[in-house]
C-alpha cells in the first residue's frame, strides 16, 4: 500500500476560495454571485480585490442562477455560491431551465454539502445533490478530496465551456494531493495500484479509503484505490480497467445511495462487465445534527466501513 501523508487539514471550500481569487488575476471574464453566504463560501478575497466583478444577490438563489444565465450571453463566466442544498434543491427549476437545457456556462458552486455540514441538521445536509444534477442533460459534476484538489477544479472548470456543478464542504479534511496539480475534468486519480479489490472513492471519502487500504494490508488484501473527483463524465475507461483486474468493486461517497457514484459506477458494470459490487454510502435516509466525525460513524461512512464493504465482496467475488 502506497504511503500517503500529510501536514495540514484545510476545508475545501477555501480551496474554492483560492481558486477563485486565482481567477480574478488570470481571467478577467469571471465573475461570482453569492447568495448572502460570501463568508461562508470564502468568496471575500475575490469581493474585495474585484468589486465590479461580485454581485451579492441577497437571500435569492433562484434570482442569482437566472442573473448568472444571462451573464454568459455578454461572455462573463459566472460562478455561482451558496449551500449546496440551496444551489441545487432550491433551485433545480432554475437549473434546469434557464442552465442545462440553454446549455449557459455556469458554474454552480456548492459549499457544505454532506452529513459533515454537521450541527446544522438535515434541512441543510443534502445528500442528493449529485444526483439530481447529473440527471441534467449536459451538466459536469465535480467532487473534489481536498483543499488543492478543489483549488485545481475550481481553476480548470473555467476553461471548460458549459455548466458545471462543483461540490465542496466546510470540515478541515486532510490536505494531501499535489499543490500544483493539473486538474482533468472526467479524468479518474489512481492513488494505488491493487490486484485484489478496487474502492472507487470520491470527495471526504477519498481519504477514509486510503486509511481503509491501509488497515486492508495489514490483513494482506492488496486494495486498488482510485480518486472519482468528476462524477460526470465518468471515466469509463478507469472504471473498466480497474473491474476487470481485481473483478470486484467498492464504492464510497458522502451522498446517498440512489444516485450518486455507486449508482454510475453500477450502471456502467451492469450494462459491460458483471463485477461484484458493494456500495458505501448513505441508505435512503436524512441526516440529523451532529458533529461531522458523528455522523459519518453513525452513518457507516469511514474506514471501518469500507474495510467490512470489501470484506463483504471479497467473498462474492
Amino acid at each position: 500500500m502506497k504511503k500517503y501523508t500529510f501536514t495540514e487539514k484545510k476545508d475545501t471550500r477555501s480551496g474554492f476560495g483560492a481558486g477563485l481569487s486565482e481567477l480574478g488575476k488570470t481571467n478577467e471574464n469571471v465573475v461570482a454571485l453569492c447568495a448572502d453566504l460570501t463568508g461562508s463560501l470564502k468568496m471575500d478575497a475575490f469581493a474585495k480585490d474585484y468589486p465590479e466583478r461580485f454581485f451579492q444577490v441577497g437571500i435569492a438563489e433562484a434570482n442569482m442562477i437566472g442573473i448568472a444565465a444571462g451573464l454568459t450571453i455578454g461572455g462573463k463566466i459566472p460562478f455561482t455560491g451558496t449551500f449546496a442544498n440551496f444551489s441545487t434543491g432550491r433551485v433545480y427549476d432554475q437549473i434546469r431551465q434557464s442552465v442545462a437545457y440553454s446549455g449557459k456556462n455556469v458554474k454552480i458552486c456548492a459549499s457544505h454539502a454532506g452529513l459533515t455540514l454537521g450541527e446544522d441538521g438535515a434541512t441543510h445536509q443534502i445528500l442528493e445533490d449529485l444526483g439530481l444534477m447529473k440527471m441534467l442533460p449536459g451538466m459536469v459534476v465535480i467532487n473534489p478530496c481536498d483543499y488543492n484538489q478543489t483549488k485545481a477544479a475550481t481553476i480548470a472548470i473555467a476553461d471548460y465551456e458549459g455548466p458545471v456543478y462543483l461540490r465542496f464542504g466546510r470540515p478541515t479534511v486532510p490536505n494531501f494531493t499535489e499543490a500544483n496539480q493539473k486538474f482533468e475534468i472526467g479524468k479518474a486519480v489512481m492513488l494505488n495500484e491493487g490486484k485484489d479489490v478496487t474502492i472507487f472513492a470520491t470527495g471526504h471519502l477519498v481519504w477514509k479509503a486510503i486509511e481503509a487500504g491501509e488497515q486492508l494490508a495489514t490483513f494482506g488484501i492488496d486494495a486498488e484505490i482510485i480518486n472519482i473527483h468528476t462524477i460526470k463524465p465518468l471515466d469509463i475507461h478507469a472504471v473498466l480497467a480497474s473491474a476487470k483486474k481485481t473483478r470486484c468493486v467498492v464504492t464510497a461517497e458522502e451522498h446517498q445511495m440512489n444516485g450518486g457514484l455507486g449508482d454510475s459506477v453500477a450502471q456502467l458494470l451492469s450494462r459491460e462487465l458483471a463485477t461484484p459490487l458493494e456500495m458505501v454510502a448513505v441508505h435512503d435516509s436524512f441526516g440529523e445534527s451532529g458533529t461531522p466525525d458523528q455522523l459519518m460513524t453513525k452513518y457507516g461512512l469511514d474506514a471501518v466501513n469500507i474495510v467490512e464493504a470489501v470484506k463483504r465482496v471479497l467473498k462474492r467475488k
